[in-house]
């Protein structure tokens, strides 16, 4: 029997490539790169003028995460290296977390996406910059088999393809169009402001602060820079960002509340402000499914991203890889079903999806916890124990916390798996 979505589509004459890839971030070109290079005909296409610009606020990769792409950075693409991470709870009390797994880099996002798109035109994919998708085209069952296309906002136009790819971002529209359910609430966001800095003398170690009058369900990030310099951002609970007072402060604005905390800062004071942009990142979960019919979506248009931070860089390459393969085979069995594309979709589930569903969890806790909490729980573990929390290890931390507050044991005990029953 004929698979539902192959059916009258195994004429390759009536398509302009085997799959078009929306968005040319680190998960559209990494998709493409991993899919052109199994022999699939790829499109990108990217509404922006420059691959990599606006710049996106700043982000790190960590060694292993490269290394696990078969990827070696160039010097170009990252700014400073990163030996590890050093967390201040609302009172000052820092704890500094310094492995393997830490180390890596703060990257140069526009060099960054540039160059991943590159190895993805090296390997043969295509690339139309200034050109965004305006419309799926659809069959008269529904099924997208191509898209519209308008280059610098001219006339729409028609590329066919059996396989259409979201790696839009946020935005989502076409993905939307396809079927998904990609629209954000407003609790699941964070917006963000960010300056570049400089002088600042850091010690090549990421810098988070937390409190919820420094940065209501969010934090304050510090990442180092070349050449004396630093990114200095904050991130809060979109909810938070009314402009109007809540919680006791007078205008919860990110940029209003990162202004108070530079003023704060000694070493912030005296350094200048090089240059400043503010956006929204997904921290909520992960869309309930990634492929139907001759479609998929990826990174950040899938919500693939670290609930902790926003962080979506390395989540958005590895669900690029998982998809391309994926969509390498059913290319080569023309066969572009859910069925067969779903593959996926269970193997990023059962691999990153269960560290994302584990931060999600550490998320939603410390947003219910008081500034004495946060204090508390800093001066009660260590940075060994911060590492076992990001790892999803809960028990050691949580018993070192209500050994000495048990009435913390309602909210951390979110974090302990449930016993089963006879254990």
């Amino acid at each position: 029997m004929q698979s539902r979505s192959t059916e009258k589509r195994d004429d390759r004459m009536k398509y302009d490539y085997d799959a078009v890839v929306i968005g040319g971030g680190p998960a559209g070109s990494t998709f493409a790169r991993v899919a052109a290079e199994s022999g699939m005909e790829v499109l990108v296409v990217d509404k922006r003028k420059e691959i990599g610009v606006p710049v996106r606020c700043g982000e790190g990769l960590r060694n292993f995460e490269v290394i696990r792409e078969g990827l070696e950075l160039p010097k170009a693409c990252y700014s400073a290296p990163v030996e590890g991470t050093k967390v201040y709870s609302p009172d000052g009390t820092a704890l500094v977390w310094k492995t393997e797994g830490t180390r890596g880099w703060v990257l140069e996002r526009k060099t960054f996406d540039k160059w991943l798109c590159e190895l993805a035109v090296d390997k043969g994919a295509k690339v139309r910059v200034y050109t965004r998708a305006v419309g799926i085209i659809k069959d008269e069952k529904g099924r997208p088999g191509g898209v519209r296309l308008s280059h610098g906002g001219r006339e729409p136009y028609e590329v066919r393809a059996p396989l259409v790819v979201s790696a839009e971002g946020m935005e989502s529209m076409m993905a939307r169009q396809m079927g998904f359910k990609t629209v954000h609430q407003l609790y699941d966001v964070d917006t963000c402001y960010q300056y570049e800095m400089g002088p600042y003398p850091h010690e090549n170690l990421i810098e988070l602060y937390f409190g919820n009058k420094i940065a209501p369900r969010g934090y304050v990030w510090i990442f180092p820079k070349a050449k004396s310099k630093a990114n200095v951002g904050i991130g809060i609970g979109g909810s938070l960002n009314t402009g109007k007072k809540q919680g006791g402060m007078d205008g919860a604005t990110p940029k209003r509340l990162l202004d108070d905390f530079i003023s704060s800062q000694e070493k912030l004071k005296i350094a200048s402000t090089l240059d400043d942009f503010g956006g929204v990142i997904s921290v909520g979960a992960p869309l309930n499914e990634f492929v139907q019919d001759n479609c998929m979506v990826i990174g950040t248009a899938a919500k693939q991203v670290d609930p902790t931070h926003g962080g979506g860089i390395a989540l958005a390459m590895e669900s690029g890889v998982m998809a391309a393969k994926f969509a390498a085979a059913a290319h080569q069995e023309k066969d572009y079903s859910r069925q067969r594309l779903a593959g996926y979709e269970k193997q990023w589930k059962e691999s990153a999806g269960k560290k994302v569903a584990k931060r999600l969890l550490v998320r939603k806790v410390l947003e219910k916890l008081s500034d004495d909490d946060l204090n508390h729980i800093f001066n009660s573990i260590a940075g060994k124990d911060l590492e076992a929390i990001m790892a999803g290890k809960f028990a050691g931390p949580v018993a070192k916390v209500v050994a000495t507050r048990p009435q913390l044991l309602g909210v951390l005990g979110a974090l302990m798996p449930e016993k089963k029953e006879g254990s």
